[in-house]
C-alpha cells in the first residue's frame, strides 16, 4: 500500500511550494507517504510520555494490549463467498462456504468478525451430517467472533457456512460505499474494499492473519448497469432469479493468498486496455468519460509489468490485472492481487490539466503496487512485524522502475529529497522506533506505516543493494520468491537468501539496522602525510538534540565509500566499519584533492567533517564538480546539524549563498524545503521578513533565468523547477513575481488563457498569500467548477495561503463542507498550518474543536496521525508541547499515540534551536543588508 502521509503526499511535496515542514501516507500514504496503510482499530492504553514536558524528552512508549493470534485448530483451505451489496441502503447480505480443515477436535471455531451480523451458522465434515452452531460470542474489542457447536468437530476436512450482513460503511475502510457524480451531475455510490491491514473482517468473517493463506471463489449479486471487478477473471455473468435488475458475477479462483489482498469492485466506469509484451491484459479503469485519463498510468504499467517479470526472473502469476481509481480512498493506493485501487489523484492523468509532479506521482505509485504483486503477495510478510519488509522494499524499487521508464526524471536523486533525508530527519528523533517493531494487537499496525517503516526501509535496501550489487541482489531476491512464492517469509529469510547469493554477512549488518533504530554521524578528520591521505573515521548515533551522551553507545556495521575530486563519482575506497573507530589511507591524494564520504548519498548516515575538510567541498558546490546528489547530502547534512546544535545555523545560511549557480531541481527542492522550515521556525520571531528577504535573493537570480514560459528542448525537471521556484519567490512576496502571477491569474480567471498545469500551484499560492476575500471567493468558485480531481486537490492545499483571520477560518470550515472529500480535509487543515503563524493556531483550535467529527470520519486511522503532525509540528514554544500532550492525554488517538510523541518532541527541539540560534541568525541577516563601509 502506498501511504499518503509522508512522500507517500510526494504529489503535495514534490512542488514544495508551502512551507515543506517535515512532511509520506500509504503510504496505504503517503503516509499508508502520501502514499501511504490502513487498519483502523481502537484501543492500547495511552500512557505519559513526558517526565518533565519542559525539561528532557523521555520517550516511553505506551504499555501494549495484551494479544493473542487466532487458533490453529481450525484453518481454511477455500472461501467460497458471495456478497449481494445495497447501493441505496448500504447493507450487504452474505453467503460464506468455506473448505476448512480441523486440526484438532474443538467444539467452536474462532474467527475474526468486526461490524458483521451472523444470522446462522453451520459445519459439515466431509461426508458427514451439517451441525449447526449454537451461539455467536462477539468479542468486539479484539474483532474476533466464536462459533459455538453443540459437540466437538472431529480431525479433517469439513465445510462451514455463514450467513450473515453487514454495513457498506463511510469510514474508507473494509466493505465501504463511495460517492461519485455522474457526468450529468447526479450523486451515486460505488462499493469498494480495503482490507489491509485487518479490514476484510467488516467484509466477512474470515481467518484475516497474513499467514493463514487460503483460495478464494468469489461471486457478486450486482445492478446488471454496474460494473463488478475482483482479484480474478470473470467466469460467469448470468441473471439473478430473484429480480431482473441484477446478475450474478462469478470470477476465477484466486491463487492461494492472504485475506487482506481480497478486492472488490461494483460501480460505473470507463477503461482502457492493452496487453503487456509478456501477453498480461492491463486495464486501467477511469470514472465514466474520462478513460482517456487512464492511458498514462497503463502506459506506465505495460512498461513495468515486464520489468519486474525480468528483474525477478519470476513470470507475473495471474491471468489479468485490473488499475482502478475510487472516489473516496484513504490510502494513496493498495495492491490488491490482480485488481490495484488508487485515489483518482495516483492513476489520472489529464493531458492537457495535470502537472508534470502528477505524473511522475502517478509513475511512482503504480511501480510500487506492481512490485507488491511479487514482494507482499507472492510472497507475503508472516505478520505484521515484518510489514516493513513489504513496504521498504516496494518503496525503493518503484524508483528503479520509473527511472527504468524515465531516465529523464533523475529520480534517484529525488529520492535523496524525499524519502532517504526524511526518514533521517524522523529516526534521528528519540521518539522514532526500529524498522522493524514487534506488532501485537492489530491496533498497533497503524503506528508503523510511517516513514520509518517506508522510506528509512527503502534507504537501507538501497545501502544494502549498492553494498552486495546489482547482480548477486537480483540473484538473491530470485532465490527468495521462488523458495517462499505461495508462503508467507520473515525479514530473516530475505538476509539468508542475500547472504547465499552474495558470500556477505547480510543477517549480521542489516540486523543492526532494523532492530535498532536511530542511525549513526560518521565523524572525519584527516591529515595529509606526503602523497597520502589519512582519515580518522569514527561513528556515533545521531540525535536530533545534539550528541549522543548515553552510557552505552549502540553501533552500526556501516558501508562507507570514499570518493575525491579526481573522479567525484566513483569510490576510491569502500570499508565495512563494524567498531566505534577507525583508520584508513588513501593513497595518492595530493593536498589540493578534496576527499567525500559517501559518494551518490547511498549510505544510511550524517557525516560531520572537519573545518578544512568541509572548506576544501565548498567550492565543489559552486562549480558544480560534486554530484547534484552530493550537493544536495552536504548541504541536509549541515542543516540537520544545526538544528541539533551541533554547528551554528548561521555556518548554513553561509552555506546556501553558494547554491546560486545550481541548475538542479532535487537540489533546490531540498533547499527550500529546508528553508522553509527555517521560515517557519523564525515565524515566531520579529524578523521574519528577513529570512523572507533572504529567500527572495537566493531564488531570484534562477527565477529570472527560468523565467515564465518554458523554452524549446525544457524536459520534466525544468517544468518542476519552475514550478518549485516561483512558488517560493511568491510566497516570500517577490514583487515582480506576485505582479506577473496577478496578471495570468486574472487572465485564467477570465478564460483569456489557460495557465499551464504547471504554473496553477505557484500562481494560485502567490495570489492567496497576497489575495484577499473576493481572492478567496474566486477560487473557491474555481474549486467548485473544476472537473478534475487533481485540480480541486491543487486548489486545497493551498487555500491556507491566505493571511486574514477571518478568511483563515473560512477556509477551515470549507475543509469540513461537503465540497472537500473525506480524505482531502486532512490536506487543507495542514495547508492552514504550515502558511503562517496565525495559520498554526487557528489551525490547532480548529483540529481540537472538532476533535470528535474528525476522530469519527477516520476512525483514528493514519489519516489522523497525518492532520496531528501537519498541525502541531511548527510550533516552536514549550508550554505548547505541554499543551499537545495534555489535550491527547484527554481525547486519547491510539494509533496516532507515536505522532503525538514525536510532535511533542519535535515542538522541543524547535524552541531550542529558536533559544540558541535567533539572535546569531538576526545578526547574520542584518549584516547581509548593510552597505559596506
Amino acid at each position: 500500500m502506498l501511504l499518503l502521509s509522508g512522500r507517500t503526499v510526494l504529489q503535495l511535496f514534490i512542488h514544495r511550494v508551502t512551507s515543506c515542514g517535515p512532511s509520506p501516507l500509504p503510504k496505504p500514504i503517503w503516509v499508508s507517504s502520501v502514499l501511504v496503510k490502513l487498519g483502523e482499530i481502537n484501543g492500547a492504553t495511552h500512557s505519559s510520555f513526558f517526565s518533565n514536558v519542559s525539561g528532557q524528552y523521555t520517550g516511553t512508549m505506551p504499555e501494549r494490549r495484551p494479544f493473542v493470534r487466532l487458533p490453529t485448530d481450525v484453518y481454511p483451505v477455500n472461501y467460497g463467498l458471495c456478497l449481494k451489496p445495497d447501493l441505496i441502503d448500504f447493507t450487504f447480505d452474505g453467503k460464506l462456504e468455506a473448505q476448512v480443515e480441523v486440526t484438532q477436535a474443538t467444539n467452536q471455531i474462532v474467527m475474526n468478525c468486526a461490524d458483521i451480523d451472523i444470522i446462522t451458522a453451520s459445519f459439515a465434515p466431509d461426508g458427514g451430517d451439517e451441525i449447526n452452531a449454537t451461539g455467536f460470542n462477539y468479542q468486539n474489542e479484539d474483532e474476533k467472533v466464536t462459533l459455538s457447536f453443540p459437540s466437538a468437530l472431529q480431525k479433517g476436512s469439513g465445510t462451514l457456512k455463514i450467513d450473515f450482513v453487514g454495513e457498506l460503511n463511510d469510514k474508507m475502510k473494509g466493505f465501504y460505499r463511495s460517492k461519485y457524480t455522474t457526468p450529468s451531475g447526479e450523486t451515486r455510490y460505488a462499493a469498494v474494499t480495503q482490507f489491509e491491514a485487518t479490514d476484510a473482517r467488516r467484509a466477512f468473517p474470515c481467518w484475516d492473519e497474513p499467514a493463514i493463506k487460503a483460495t478464494f471463489d468469489i461471486a457478486l449479486i450486482v445492478p446488471k448497469d454496474r460494473v463488478a471487478l475482483s482479484n480474478m477473471n470473470v467466469i460467469d455473468r448470468k441473471p439473478y432469479p430473484d429480480d431482473e435488475n441484477l446478475v450474478e458475477v462469478k470470477f476465477a479462483t484466486t491463487p492461494i493468498m492472504s485475506t487482506y489482498l481480497v478486492a472488490f469492485v461494483i460501480g460505473e466506469y470507463d477503461f482502457v486496455e492493452s496487453q503487456s509484451s509478456d501477453g498480461i491484459m492491463v486495464r486501467v479503469y477511469t470514472p465514466v468519460g474520462k478513460a482517456e485519463q487512464g492511458k498514462f498510468a497503463l502506459e506506465v504499467a505495460t512498461k513495468t509489468l515486464p520489468f519486474y517479470k525480468d528483474y525477478f526472473s519470476v513470470p507475473y502469476p495471474l491471468p489479468k490485472i485490473d488499475l482502478i481509481a475510487i472516489a473516496d480512498f484513504a490510502a494513496g493506493a493498495m495492491e490488491n492481487w490482480g485488481l490495484v485501487t488508487y485515489r483518482e489523484t495516483a492513476l489520472l492523468i489529464d493531458p492537457k490539466n495535470s502537472c508534470s509532479s502528477s505524473r511522475q506521482w502517478v509513475a511512482l505509485v503504480v511501480g510500487h503496487e506492481l512490485a507488491h504483486q511479487w514482494f507482499g503477495n507472492l510472497v507475503t510478510m508472516e505478520w505484521w512485524t515484518h510489514l516493513w519488509l513489504n513496504e521498504g522494499f516496494a518503496s525503493w524499487i518503484e524508483y528503479l522502475c520509473v527511472d527504468h521508464c524515465f531516465p529523464e526524471y533523475e529520480i534517484w536523486t529525488q529520492f535523496v529529497s524525499a524519502d532517504y533525508t526524511r526518514a533521517l530527519d524522523l529516526d534521528a528523533l528519540d521518539s522514532s522506533h526500529p524498522i522493524e517493531v514487534n506488532v501485537g494487537h492489530p491496533s498497533e499496525v497503524d503506528e508503523i506505516f510511517d516513514a520509518i517503516s517506508y522510506s528509512k526501509g527503502a534507504s537501507v535496501i538501497r545501502m544494502l543493494h549498492n553494498y552486495i550489487g546489482d547482480e548477486d541482489f537480483r540473484k538473491g531476491m530470485n532465490a527468495y520468491l521462488l523458495k517462499f512464492q505461495h508462503k508467507n517469509a520473515s525479514t530473516e529469510d530475505l538476509w539468508d537468501s542475500l547472504e547465499q547469493a552474495s558470500g556477505k554477512p547480510i543477517a549480521a549488518i542489516m540486523s543492526s539496522w532494523t532492530k535498532q533504530m536511530g542511525f549513526p554521524i560518521i565523524v572525519v578528520d584527516q591529515e595529509q602525510q606526503g602523497d597520502d591521505r589519512v582519515l580518522k573515521i569514527l561513528q556515533k548515533k545521531f540525535c536530533a538534540s545534539g550528541p549522543h551522551n548515553g552510557e552505552s553507545c549502540p553501533s552500526w556495521m556501516v558501508p562507507i565509500s570514499i570518493c575525491t575530486s579526481e573522479d567525484p563519482k566513483c569510490s576510491k575506497l569502500k570499508i565495512l566499519l563494524d567498531k566505534a573507530e577507525t583508520t584508513v589511507t588513501l593513497s595518492g591524494v595530493g593536498p589540493d584533492q578534496w576527499i567525500k564520504i559517501n559518494p551518490g548519498t547511498v549510505g544510511f548516515y550524517r557525516i560531520q567533517y572537519s573545518s578544512s575538510m568541509l572548506e576544501s567541498l565548498l567550492p565543489g558546490i559552486r562549480d558544480l564538480s560534486l554530484q547534484p546528489v552530493d550537493r544536495l547530502g552536504l548541504q541536509n547534512d549541515l542543516f540537520s546539524l544545526s538544528r541539533a546544535g551541533m554547528i551554528s545555523t548561521v555556518e548554513v545560511l553561509k552555506l546556501m549563498e553558494a547554491f546560486v549557480n545550481e541548475p538542479n531541481y532535487t537540489v533546490w527542492s531540498d533547499l527550500s524545503c529546508n528553508l522553509g522550515v527555517l521560515s517557519s521556525l523564525l515565524s515566531h520571531t520579529e524578523f521574519h521578513e528577513e529570512i523572507r528577504e533572504f529567500i527572495r535573493d537566493l531564488f531570484s537570480p534562477i527565477g529570472l533565468r527560468l523565467g515564465w514560459d518554458s523554452k524549446p528542448g525544457e524536459g520534466h525537471l525544468d517544468a518542476l523547477l519552475r514550478g518549485l521556484v516561483l512558488g517560493k519567490l511568491g510566497k516570500a512576496g517577490h514583487k515582480p513575481t506576485l505582479e506577473e502571477a496577478r496578471r495570468r491569474f486574472k487572465e485564467h480567471v477570465d478564460g483569456k488563457q489557460v495557465l499551464h498545469a504547471d504554473l496553477r500551484s505557484p500562481v494560485y499560492l502567490t495570489v492567496l498569500k497576497h489575495g484577499d476575500s473576493t481572492t478567496l471567493d474566486t477560487m473557491l468558485k474555481l474549486h467548485k467548477q473544476a472537473d478534475m480531481q487533481e485540480e480541486k486537490n491543487r486548489i486545497e492545499r493551498v487555500l491556507g495561503a491566505i493571511s486574514a483571520p477571518d478568511l483563515i477560518q473560512k477556509v477551515l470550515n470549507f475543509a469540513l463542507s461537503e465540497e472537500v472529500r473525506p480524505q482531502d480535509t486532512v490536506s487543507v487543515i495542514g495547508g492552514v498550518a504550515g502558511s503562517s503563524k496565525q495559520g498554526r493556531k487557528a489551525a490547532w483550535k480548529f483540529v481540537r474543536d472538532n476533535w470528535e467529527e474528525l476522530y469519527n470520519r477516520y476512525q483514528g486511522g493514519f489519516l489522523i496521525s497525518r492532520l496531528i503532525k501537519l498541525t502541531v509540528d511548527g510550533f516552536a514554544i514549550d508550554k505548547m508541547a505541554a499543551e499537545v500532550k495534555s489535550f491527547f492525554e484527554s481525547h486519547p488517538a491510539p494509533a496516532a499515540e507515536r505522532t503525538v510523541q514525536q510532535c511533542c518532541e519535535n515542538i522541543l527541539l524547535n524552541a531550542a534551536w529558536l533559544k540558541r540560534d535567533a539572535d546569531d541568525i538576526h545578526q547574520y541577516l542584518l549584516q547581509r543588508k548593510a552597505p559596506p563601509v
